[in-house]
């Protein structure tokens, strides 16, 4: 294990961490108003949308990000690989746009959004310009340079904030209070509350055409040449990463969707529970958070280590760490519900409360399946992602079928939780013939049965007051912090005092 090496990844992740974490904790503080402004059905909307984004993304982007850090190890001309990549990018995403906009106000009422073209509009545009960013954002994680990458990822969040904060909270007290706007007549800078969640999306389309504008200068790299030569070898190595990433984002954002058409309740009544949903796994946030930022350092940082004749003991000692902060972050959250329910100002949407566990739980096994994911990476056998994340996906439809009519939101959650465990264990094993790592299957059960272990035993002071249920579960919470300290000392010392 290369202490050096370790620490380099902890300090990236550590920047990756401070864009990432600070961007959607403030955007995390956003939810409070929109659950006290929107009814749940109304916030439904917005979870829902939302879902359509990230699997379109997924879609237009169809595994560049990935191929890109494949083939900068191998290509003896890296700006040729990202000038192809960007160049493919940019005609997909034209072709988009060409199909969607015109069609607009039909798409609008298959979403059952009638009256909002509008919408579909501005989505359209969101997933446009963030496939477009994603390219020069790898670039700079392939490059080494998690300062400007956080940056640019502040100031996109940073406009979409202020922009919410200015239509509603601002627009809307002036609209409320009966006072004359100052931007009456300046079309949608006047807050308009037939728009509604809308403001939401017209928010993230600035900050995504700011990002890209942020973004222009990288295209330089390479300009934007087309090597079909090399499209070719890209989008074969890339063909399974879409698979795998479609039926990945499946696995995540189909349960909101098929809540509304699956639920045997008025559509009202099942925008409810989707907004009640998506406003309840939004407390689960912070292990999201850390994933991600974890996986901008890590997936980089593993490509650029694969020669090296220790590189999977450090794969195996990463995972350690990696999941002893994810049992951190889960009794952080899960010991102090009674705090963190409150960023739901109305309390109608507490009744999914008891989901958050279940969806903490499912995204430490979604993290370690990423973690996991490096094998058929690295090692050039990304089919074998397209196959988990299949498995994964069908599970997610078959389960959610049968389990949302019974049990509804609380049915997702639950598939969600077997879903990604169920990638999580296929993988390690699969991985175990094609490429294996010595993972240490002890520590890291330990850490997730004794995290659990916490959080049940705290379930026998829910009838005791709000003070002791807090004081209680902050007191297991540091003896853990305690106890995972302790295990890994040896190694911390070690990776701490190396030079």
């Amino acid at each position: 294990m290369s202490s050096p090496l370790l620490k380099k990844l902890a300090g990236q992740t550590a920047v990756y961490g401070l864009g990432t974490i600070l961007g959607r904790v403030l955007n995390y503080l956003l939810t409070p108003l929109y659950t006290g402004i929107f009814a749940a059905e109304a916030f439904g909307t917005y979870s829902e949308a939302y879902a359509y984004i990230a699997i379109l993304l997924i879609v237009l982007t169809y595994g560049m990000e990935t191929a890109l850090f494949h083939f900068v190890q191998k290509n003896p001309n890296p700006k040729r690989v990202f000038s192809t990549a960007a160049a493919s990018l940019l005609l997909t995403t034209s072709v988009f746009w060409v199909l969607l906009f015109p069609n607009s106000s039909f798409v609008a009422n298959l979403m059952n959004y009638p009256g909002h073209p509008d919408y579909v509009v501005w989505l359209g545009l969101i997933i446009g310009f963030d496939a477009l960013s994603s390219l020069p954002m790898a670039w700079l994680r392939l490059k080494g340079r998690p300062g400007l990458f956080s940056t640019i990822t502040l100031i996109n969040i940073g406009v979409n904030i202020g922009l919410n904060l200015f239509w509603l909270k601002w627009g809307r007290d002036v609209h409320l209070s009966g006072q004359i706007s100052p931007f009456e007549g300046w079309g949608l800078l006047e807050y308009n509350p037939e728009i509604g969640v809308g403001y939401i999306f017209l928010a993230n389309l600035i900050a995504s055409a700011v990002k890209l504008m942020l973004c222009i200068p990288f295209f330089r790299t390479g300009g934007l040449h087309l090597d079909f030569s090399l499209l070719k070898q890209m989008l074969r190595y890339a063909a399974p990463l879409l698979v795998a990433g479609l039926g990945f984002i499946l696995n995540e954002r189909l349960d909101v969707l098929m809540l509304k058409y699956i639920l045997p309740l008025s559509p009202k009544e099942a925008m409810h529970q989707v907004g009640v949903y998506g406003a309840c796994y939004k407390l689960a946030i912070l292990m999201t958070i850390f994933i991600q930022a974890f996986r901008y350092a890590a997936e980089p940082f593993f490509f650029s280590q694969q020669k090296r004749t220790d590189a999977k003991e450090m794969y195996a000692s990463v995972m350690n760490y990696f999941v002893a902060f994810c049992s951190v972050l889960f009794l952080m959250v899960v010991l102090h519900l009674d705090l963190f329910k409150h960023f739901l100002r109305d309390s109608s949407y507490w009744e999914g409360l008891s989901i958050v566990p279940v969806i903490m739980l499912a995204n430490i096994f979604l993290g370690i399946y990423m973690n996991l994911s490096m094998w058929y990476k690295l090692s050039g056998q990304t089919r074998y992602g397209a196959i988990f994340s299949v498995i994964g996906a069908a599970l997610t439809i078959g389960l959610n079928a049968a389990l949302i009519p019974h049990f509804g939101f609380v049915g997702s959650a639950y598939t969600t939780l077997v879903a990604y465990g169920t990638m999580m264990v296929i993988s390690y094993l699969w991985g175990l013939k094609k490429y294996p790592i010595p993972y240490n299957l002890k520590r890291i059960g330990l850490y997730l049965s004794l995290s659990v272990g916490l959080y049940l035993f705290h379930r026998v002071f829910d009838s005791a007051n709000v003070p002791i249920r807090l004081g209680s579960g902050f007191a297991l919470w540091l003896g853990f912090i305690a106890f995972a300290v302790l295990t890994e000392f040896p190694t911390l010392k070690h990776l701490f005092s190396s030079k």
